[in-house]
Order: C-alpha cells, then sequence, then structure tokens
C-alpha cells in the first residue's frame, strides 16, 4: 500500500480572516526552518517500514512562497530518504498572485504536477472580506499561466456560506470557476473557527451570516453544477472530471499511511496518530537536538473503527461493509447497520448488502449521521 507525505510550510504574507491554520507573517526563521525540515525528513525516514511513496503535498501557510531551489532541496531530501513511485503525484498549493509567467516556468521543472489554487472566490468583495491577497482577475491569470507552461492538473479551493453570499453571487462563482478549464475544485463552506478574526467579528456582532436555508441552497447548486459540467462528487467537499481526484487526499479517506513533516503536521501509520507541536521555534530547536517535537496517540479498535466510519462515509464509494466485517469486530458491525437503517428509511443513506453510502440528502447533515454511528470509545 503506497503512502504519501505532506510538507507544512508555515508562511504567509497575511493571515486570511477565516483561517485557524498554523502559520507565522515573520519570516526572519525560514532559513532555519528549511534546515529543520530537512532534519525531519531524515529522522523520519524509517516512518513507513520500507514502503513506497505515491504522493508529496505542499501545503500551508503559503507553500508558493518558497523558491524552486528550495522546493528542490526538499524534494532532493524526500527522494534520497524515501522511495519514490515513477508515476508519483506531487502537489504545491499556490496563492494566486504568486504565480506569474517566470514562476510557472520554473515550477513546472521541480517535478510538481499538480497544483492547487487557494482561489476561495471569483468575486471581489468577497475576497476583501475574507483578507484574501489577490484578486479575482490574478485569480483567472494564474489558472491561465498554468495551463500555458503545461500544468494538465489543476484545482482550485472555493468557500460558500460566506456573509452576504446569495444565490446568485455563488452561482456566478461556480460559473466563472467551472470556466477556468481546471481539472478539480475543492468547495468548502465557511465555518468559523475560534481564534480567528471572524470569530471575533461574530462575537461583535459583525458578520452577516447566511441561514441554514441559505447553505443548503448554496450546496445543491454546488453538486449540481458540478454534474452539469462533468465533475464527480467523489467526496463531501471535493469534485474532479474522471482521472482526476486527488491521489494524496484521497489517501487519507482510505485509511492508507501519511507522514506529516514542520510543524502542526499530523501523521498516521495504522495504529497511531502523531502531531507535531504548533510552535515553529520551538519545532527547530527541538529538531536540532535530533528528537521531534510531537505528540504519539495510540489508537484503540474503537478509535479505528470510528476513523474508518468517518473517512469512508465522506467519500462516494462510502462504508465498505465486507471491509468493515473482515477488520472489525462484527459486533459493531451489526450495531452500524442497525444504526444505519433509520436513515435508510429516511433517505439520507443507500443501505446495500456491500456498501453504505449517503444519499444528497444525507450528505447535507453528514456530520451528525457520522455521529450516530460512531460506537463509544
Amino acid at each position: 500500500m503506497a503512502s504519501g507525505i505532506y510538507i507544512h510550510i508555515p508562511f504567509c504574507k497575511k493571515k486570511c480572516f477565516y483561517c485557524d491554520f498554523y502559520s507565522v507573517s515573520n519570516f526572519d526563521l525560514k532559513k532555519e526552518y528549511l534546515s529543520a525540515l530537512q532534519k525531519e525528513i531524515i529522522l523520519q525516514k524509517k516512518y513507513f517500514h520500507g514502503e513506497k511513496i505515491a504522493t508529496i503535498y505542499f501545503g500551508g501557510g503559503t507553500p508558493s512562497l518558497l523558491t524552486t531551489e528550495e522546493i528542490l532541496n526538499i524534494l532532493n531530501s524526500i527522494q534520497q530518504n524515501f522511495e519514490i513511485t515513477s508515476n508519483a503525484e506531487i502537489t504545491l498549493e499556490a496563492n494566486p498572485d504568486d504565480i506569474s509567467l517566470a514562476v510557472a516556468t520554473d515550477l513546472i521543472k521541480t517535478g510538481i504536477n499538480r497544483i492547487s489554487i487557494g482561489v476561495q472566490s471569483f468575486i471581489d468583495d468577497d475576497l476583501k472580506l475574507l483578507n484574501r491577497r489577490h484578486t479575482a482577475q490574478q485569480a483567472k491569470d494564474s489558472i491561465a499561466i498554468l495551463k500555458q507552461v503545461g500544468f494538465s492538473n489543476i484545482s482550485a479551493d472555493l468557500i460558500y456560506g460566506l456573509p452576504g453570499m446569495t444565490a446568485e453571487t455563488w452561482g456566478k462563482n461556480l460559473d466563472v470557476m467551472f470556466s477556468q478549464g481546471v481539472q478539480h475544485l475543492s468547495a468548502y463552506h465557511l465555518s468559523i473557527e475560534a481564534g480567528t478574526v471572524f470569530a471575533h467579528f461574530l462575537a461583535k456582532g459583525k458578520l452577516n451570516m447566511p441561514g441554514e436555508d441559505q447553505s443548503i441552497q448554496q450546496f445543491q447548486m454546488l453538486i449540481h453544477k458540478a454534474k452539469q459540467n462533468k465533475f464527480i462528487h467523489y467526496e463531501i467537499s471535493n469534485f474532479a472530471l474522471a482521472d482526476f481526484y486527488s491521489k494524496h487526499n484521497s489517501a487519507y479517506w482510505q485509511q492508507k499511511k501519511y507522514l506529516g513533516i514542520g510543524p502542526s503536521a499530523h501523521s498516521f501509520n495504522g495504529n497511531t496518530r502523531q502531531w507535531n507541536v504548533s510552535n515553529l521555534n520551538e519545532y527547530i530547536t527541538v529538531i536540532q537536538t535530533g528528537k521531534i517535537p510531537c505528540t504519539i496517540e495510540s489508537l484503540s479498535d474503537a478509535d479505528k473503527f470510528n476513523e474508518y466510519v468517518m473517512t469512508a462515509l465522506r467519500t462516494q464509494s462510502g462504508i465498505d461493509i465486507i471491509y468493515l466485517k473482515e477488520h472489525f469486530n462484527i459486533c459493531h458491525c451489526e450495531e452500524l447497520i442497525k444504526k444505519a437503517k433509520t436513515y435508510e428509511v429516511s433517505a439520507h443513506l443507500i443501505l446495500s448488502e456491500n456498501n453504505i453510502i449517503l444519499t444528497d440528502t444525507g450528505l447535507l447533515i453528514s456530520d451528525k449521521i457520522i455521529s450516530d454511528l460512531f460506537i463509544d470509545t
């Protein structure tokens, strides 16, 4: 079973108002961080016990702030310490305003073969609200440039459920997105996370959040327009043309092993889950001593069962009942099937001999259904 590596680049020029991912705007420690990153790669070289790496994903933060030389140094370190498959998917998250013709021309020479563009919206007012540092035109231009230099696997991120968003503006966003010729779309409903600027605004009554009916309407419009444009709804928030599913993210949902490198990065090997400290200074200091600054959690059988239910039910393939019975306590499996029948009656899921799959109606309340199907830990 091929595995994946995630590289966290924690630098951002400025913080988006909705984002709670770990990032810093001070670049003074960038050189020290990149050195520590390479040391962690070496320290983790035995994490997969010789299994091949099928995906590499640069996330953040803003990975497109790295120079091509810095990207190549990281990739070379990975290649020297892990065995990479010949057709590995290598993704870089990028901000639209970081992509110029010169940058894109250099990027495609590094071996990166997939770009995930953080568009979020093709409407300038939305971008200002979110505190994004690019314009709608820059988003379109970046995609055009990437296509021009030869990238043929491009994903765009959009956010719906924004304050003041209407069905009309969301529909316009989707129409522009599907006209850009990208192969993949990740679309997320805005969530207000503790500690973010938006959380502060909401507490002060400064955000006009859409109601539940509006959010449902926007999600249904997303599904409808994606289908019209031959995009397959393969995971709750992800849509792609045939053969363009994100291999890296799919590995998360398929319970494959992955290794996270960098501050706040998470790892999973089937039996344990671990996460690095979310502090750049501490990360660099500890790595320099030859240790990895992480917390490790051993997963119980119930944890593994619930993890599988949560990830599998998010996808178009759903829960594989045969896999469930082969890998988990049969009593837990029978209990889950019994619970699922309630949602089958209400048409929120399809329960067959081999699978449990959420319907479009079920996707609207997926969090509730998933939590109801969990077993007690």
